[in-house]
């Protein structure tokens, strides 16, 4: 019997969720997987029933992490948007020199420039070394915002009052975006293959609309008319205050902030060649995604 696949955040959350999805792709498989999730609940435990070694720990205690690595060859690591990135990969990356592991895929972040788009992308480009510097067999996915990021941010006011309010210039400023499940859909096909992947780093991007082109690809499928609101960054972090953690807002504003004022260029098909490749699926689009999620936005007002 081959060695368990380790995943980490297995348990998945309210966004992207990618962990959860390549333990679902990997079980699909018929290979073994062995899961960590922050805690014991419903979640862990209907992970359980698909047949998942689950382990409950902190990926900031080493000793829990070298216990999980042990005997494992093949590894996704994912880390949520919060304090304590660079700590835990450090942690991952010397258990699993430890364990002789010998494929990591790592979920790291868009690096479409020289200059790091924020602290957290500065982050990933450094945890990105750390396990480089390793030897532990890394290769890093590095997609920009997903979808489901997009729904996070704007479901509650185009619900509400048909409009989208962000600090995204004027509407001309080009997003790259992609689907969670893609990303989930590459790691696990590299998690799957026998052979090694080709490259150390996969951009992984499957549209770049411009803010414009969101906003209508919302009304067209909500079958209404959405109106788009451009507000200040200091407006945006007090609207979303109290339901995002400092660390993220920190983020995503400097994100915003970048992406509005980068003049990031269109792409065509092409750009999504590499997903494509990986996956032998055409990518999903924005229009798909939010077609499988009309529900989620209410009926307006």
């Amino acid at each position: 019997m081959p060695s368990p696949i380790l995943v980490t955040g297995a348990a998945g959350g309210a966004q992207g969720s990618t962990g959860n999805r390549v333990v679902q792709l990997l079980v699909d498989n018929r290979l073994p997987v062995r899961a960590i999730v922050h805690r014991i609940d419903e979640r862990s435990e209907r992970l359980r029933e698909l047949g998942v070694d689950v382990l409950a720990g902190d990926l900031l205690n080493p000793a829990f992490v070298h216990q999980a690595l042990q005997d494992i060859k093949r590894a996704y690591f994912t880390f949520p948007v919060d304090d304590g990135l660079l700590e835990a990969t450090t942690i991952f990356a010397w258990a699993a020199r430890e364990a002789k592991t010998d494929l990591i895929v790592n979920m790291s972040q868009f690096q479409g420039s020289e200059e790091a788009a924020s602290f957290r992308n500065l982050q990933h480009r450094l945890a990105d070394q750390i396990f480089d510097w390793a030897q532990v067999g890394a290769v890093h996915l590095n997609p920009p915002p997903f979808f489901e990021n997009v729904r996070a941010l704007v479901v509650r006011s185009v619900s509400e009052q048909n409009s989208i309010f962000l600090p995204w210039g004027d509407g001309e400023a080009v997003i790259p975006l992609i689907g969670a499940e893609d990303c989930a859909r590459v790691a696990a096909a590299m998690l799957l293959s026998p052979k090694e992947p080709e490259q150390k780093h996969y951009a992984l991007v499957s549209e770049t609309l411009r803010v414009s082109e969101i906003v209508t690809t919302l009304s067209a499928v909500l079958e209404r008319p959405i109106k788009y609101v451009s507000i200040t960054d200091e407006q945006w972090v007090e609207a979303v205050r109290d339901r995002v953690n400092s660390h993220a807002m920190q983020h995503l504003s400097s994100l915003w902030r970048y992406f509005r004022t980068a003049g990031l260029p269109k792409a065509g098909p092409e750009i999504a060649e590499p997903i494509q490749r990986i996956t032998g699926k055409q990518p999903q689009s924005l229009k798909e995604f939010f077609q499988l999620n009309v529900a989620a936005f209410g009926e307006g007002r």
